[in-house]
């Protein structure tokens, strides 16, 4: 009874947290149906020519704000906990999304408004995936920790189907664009509220000294207490004195250590991996790259489907794939999947041109079949696992330091192939597809190489996988502690080890 209670709780408390993940999906796609829209040229008062820089300016911007603001949550969280970390980026989106929503006639408030949104965004999307990780049992954490990339497909569709919604429904007005920027406050209050009433990583609190809060915490998280609750916290001691033993004190250098200097090198990776597959820019541009291929007049449609196809993909694995084919699986699988639906479009529109006509042509179908495929494949692999293992791999010394690392990776690659994409489908036609067939091939090698295994593995046993000597821990030596009553005042594992 306890460890499904425990179950529970974990799924609602990450659920609830990937809320920002929402958000950040969410807030990126509902710009791009608004900025179409007459009454939000008219409310703003531009021009028909300036379309193009109002569109990039709102992407860019938020993407901007967000990439900074991975450097100040670093710190921020470090000191003062996941939780409040989150209120204080849902505050602050909120903020941001009011000011996006008030018809200013203002581009210059709207553009602002964008960056305070970024921030929040960005502050979420690094504190998300370590907390997460932080409060998962080993045995599900890759599937809690791919929920971030779920969270984020439902964010995708629900902006697709709300775009659709209100310019099918709706007769051009000010509340025609109001309403699809005003629904983020909903998401964006449950993540602060919900926040305030869940319980803080058990991993920061042992971090910071609070030995009895932090076994409470684990012990609420895991449905109560029990030998294994015990064997875990016993773990996370044991890591943290043994990591403070060795390095005395956290400075930036620890990150350049050959040791993790291999894992700030692996996450940063993984992000630009993300960005090479294609699917990030197809998310931005999938009307543009629908059209390019030949969908016509049906491509805001079939785009509304396109997010659908995500939903289901991502759930499918996190359900079902993630803790059995594991990481490194996923990541080789997904990455050679992508190539060959890429190369497969690049031959089609290649060899069948789109036609002018509005109609669906057979090869229209198939390549549109092929993106669809391909957007199935990344969500499987290349969507979720990043986030899951950039979280996973760092000591907890550090962790703050590398998953920001990470994240303001994405947030700067994103930025740069949300500029790049739209220039190349329009100037490279069928060989955009071709360059991300061959990204993608290149990222198998990659993958094959270079990622470790870290399915089933503890946060703390992480530090042996990626040779770590100095600071890894006899996971059993210290589990017989821990049966034998010795949980709080864990003894030094690895001196013990040296001794035997």
């Amino acid at each position: 009874m306890s460890k499904a209670l425990g179950t529970f709780r974990a799924v609602y408390l990450v659920s609830l947290c990937c809320v920002g993940s929402f958000l950040f999906a969410y807030d990126t796609g509902i710009v791009g149906g608004i900025l179409t829209f007459s009454s939000f040229q008219i409310d703003f008062r531009y021009e028909v020519g300036q379309k193009a820089t109002v569109a990039s300016n709102s992407t860019s911007l938020l993407q901007a704000g967000a990439f900074f603001s991975c450097f100040f949550i670093w710190p921020f969280t470090a000191r003062f906990g996941r939780r409040m970390s989150l209120v204080l980026a849902s505050t602050i989106f909120c903020i941001g999304a009011i000011v996006q929503t008030v018809n200013t006639h203002s581009l210059g408030a709207f553009y602002a408004a964008r960056v305070v949104s970024g921030i929040g965004v960005g502050m979420a999307t690094v504190v998300i995936p370590m907390y997460s990780a932080e409060m998962a049992p080993k045995n599900i954490r890759g599937m809690l920790g791919s929920m971030f990339q779920f969270f984020f497909t439902l964010g995708v569709m629900t902006s697709y189907w709300i775009d659709y919604a209100v310019s099918t429904h709706m007769k051009p007005s000010t509340a025609q664009w109001q309403i699809p920027v005003g629904l983020q406050l909903a998401p964006g209050g449950i993540l602060g509220l919900g926040m305030l009433l869940t319980k803080e990583s058990p991993r920061w609190l042992a971090k910071k000294g609070r030995k009895e809060d932090a076994m409470k915490s684990l012990a609420w998280i895991r449905g109560g207490t029990s030998l294994e609750v015990d064997e875990e916290f016993a773990e996370i001691l044991a890591s943290i004195e043994e990591e403070e033993r060795i390095t005395n004190g956290v400075t930036w250098k620890e990150l350049i250590l050959p040791v993790n200097r291999m894992r700030v090198f692996l996450v940063i990776a993984l992000q630009i991996g993300v960005q090479l597959t294609g699917n990030t820019s197809l998310a931005y541009y999938a009307p543009q790259v629908f059209a390019a291929v030949g969908a016509g007049q049906n491509n805001l449609l079939i785009t509304g489907f396109f997010g659908v196809v995500k939903v289901i993909s991502c759930l499918f694995f996190l359900l079902f794939l993630v803790e059995r084919i594991g990481r490194r699986g996923s990541l080789l699988g997904g990455a050679f999947l992508m190539g060959t639906y890429m190369l497969i479009i690049a031959v089609l529109t290649a060899t069948h041109p789109p036609s002018a006509s509005s109609s669906l042509t057979s090869t229209s179908i198939a390549s549109i079949t092929m993106i669809y495929l391909e957007a199935m494949s990344y969500n499987i692999s290349w969507g979720p696992v990043p986030w899951v293992y950039m979280s996973e791999i760092f000591p907890s010394r550090i962790r703050e330091a590398g998953v920001a690392i990470g994240t303001s990776t994405q947030w700067l690659f994103n930025f740069v192939f949300s500029q790049v994409t739209p220039h190349a489908v329009e100037n490279l036609g069928w060989r955009t597809f071709l360059m991300f067939c061959i990204f993608n091939y290149s990222l198998v090698v990659f993958a094959w190489f270079f990622v470790k295994e870290t399915k089933g593995k503890s946060l703390e046993e992480m530090e042996g996988l990626f040779g770590a000597t100095a600071t890894a821990i006899d996971v059993e030596l210290v589990h017989d502690k821990a049966r034998h009553g010795d949980v709080v005042q864990v003894e030094n594992a690895h001196d013990n080890k040296r001794q035997d």
